[in-house]
């Protein structure tokens, strides 16, 4: 029997950043948000890795990389 899919990551803290476009109570996109049900097993679980990284920039926690330039405040 395979896993049960993760959980909505959703803390119901929903607001979009301006810069960025990432929630900033969960880390992912509007896209994202409305995708989420229809996304697999996997797609969820590559989405989820990716979130503290998202979450830390959004909360000046971590510097962005050379990809992602640092917005101003």
């Amino acid at each position: 029997m395979p896993p049960a899919p993760p959980p909505s990551p959703c803390i119901r803290i929903c607001q979009l950043d301006a810069a960025t476009g990432w929630c900033i109570g969960c880390g992912r996109t509007g896209d994202e948000i409305g995708d989420w049900i229809f996304m697999s097993t996997g797609q969820r679980l590559a989405l989820m890795a990716e979130l503290p990284r998202r979450l830390a920039r959004l909360t000046g926690e971590m510097p962005a990389g050379p990809d992602q330039p640092i917005r101003d405040s």
